[in-house]
């Protein structure tokens, strides 16, 4: 299969008096496995529509390997898209779901008809090879045993791997998924995602995902566009999303839990307070005034001394479990603490646990929501 780039330039889009796209620059590179997460109305979908030119941007341009397909038909694009429905046909077989890309574009309309159609030459050795490709796209998604049933026969998971298989058999530029697991249980969405992730591998084909789910998009993608409000908030991998979160949007939404963030003051000297706790960071020069400082549940541990804070609750996640805190003297904040299952927490009677931070760790972002860079004078062991 071979795969091609896409490529969005100064891409807008107003419907009405609404701004839903503002300005997207984004380029997938050939083979890669990019994801367009955020929380709904962000834009994502809207995004991806304009990319397969079932919309039309308002201002911008599409290009797919180089070329401008701005004005092009979807149709004439090469692109295969998966819905969040399946889109199946409830009355053909699986067999037959798969064939009709292959059917609708190498058959003529007369090759198509019932009757009419066998006496168009070529036409039986065309329907030959379209069986044959189709056959193959099932067993690669292990689904050959099921050719002869209709969707109705299948449950959720199998109904996907058949629009996968139908998307597939076309052999496309590129895949474009709209929220394909969002219909599955929990279980099953797992296992599916395993199952796209080593599609993806095997194919080297470039995918284009949209979500709003950040596990999906943390666990498949070898990049993240993470949108809100119309723009893009961060382009960057898992990683780089998680460990340099570039917003405190970016922030709130990738990681599992969400990361604790503390309302601060930042002196004109640059030292960082929350109420009466005072941190060993500094923040840039220049920056004073509010802020906010964040940690992740893995930075935060129980120590013999350190800020003071009452535990709320504890939860055991299988080996983890996460502990609700809310911190003494800084009226509202909770911190939730990740520990590994059957460790102690260290609370006397009344519930009352010392916390100690990882400040090299830490995450400051200025009233503007801006990332905001920190020099830390003692640094607490990795």
């Amino acid at each position: 299969m071979t795969s091609q780039s896409l490529a969005l330039s100064g891409i807008g889009k107003r419907f009405g008096g609404d701004d839903v796209l503002k300005g997207i620059d984004l380029t997938v590179q050939p083979g890669e496995f990019l994801s367009l997460v955020g929380m709904s109305g962000c834009g994502k979908s809207t995004l991806l529509r304009i990319i397969a030119g079932l919309e039309s941007p308002t201002q911008g341009s599409v290009s797919i390997g180089g070329r401008d397909v701005t004005d092009v038909d979807p149709s004439d694009r090469n692109l295969a898209m998966v819905f969040q429905s399946y889109a199946l046909y409830p009355h053909m077989s699986v067999r037959q779901n798969i064939e009709t890309p292959l059917r609708m574009r190498r058959l003529p309309f007369w090759a198509r008809m019932p009757l009419a159609g066998r006496m168009v030459p070529g036409r039986a050795q065309t329907l030959r090879e379209i069986g044959a490709e189709a056959v193959r796209a099932a067993e690669l998604l292990e689904i050959g045993h099921l050719l002869d049933r209709k969707p109705a026969q299948l449950s959720g998971g199998q109904r996907q791997r058949v629009a996968l298989a139908r998307a597939l058999v076309r052999s496309p530029a590129a895949f474009l998924m709209d929220e394909p697991l969002s219909n599955l249980d929990a279980k099953l969405r797992a296992h599916m995602r395993e199952e796209l992730t080593a599609l993806h591998r095997r194919l080297g084909a470039t995918f284009v995902y949209v979500t709003h789910d950040q596990i999906e998009a943390m666990t498949m993608s070898n990049r993240i566009a993470l949108m809100s409000g119309g723009r893009i908030e961060q382009l960057g991998t898992p990683d780089e999303l998680y460990g340099r979160p570039a917003t405190l949007t970016v922030a709130r939404f990738i990681g599992t839990p969400s990361i604790n963030l503390l309302p601060v003051q930042i002196s004109a000297s640059g030292e960082i307070s929350a109420g009466a706790e005072r941190f060993d960071l500094r923040a840039p020069a220049g920056t004073s005034g509010t802020g906010t400082l964040g940690f992740r549940a893995e930075d935060i541990e129980p120590a013999s001394s350190g800020v003071a804070a009452r535990v709320l609750r504890s939860e055991t996640h299988g080996a983890d479990r996460f502990v609700t805190c809310e911190l003494a003297g800084v009226e509202g904040v909770r911190l939730v603490i990740r520990q590994k299952a059957g460790e102690a927490i260290g609370a006397d009677a009344d519930g009352i646990v010392h916390l100690r931070f990882a400040e090299r760790r830490a995450h400051l972002f200025g009233s503007d929501g801006l990332r905001c860079e920190t020099s830390c004078r003692e640094r607490m062991a990795a």
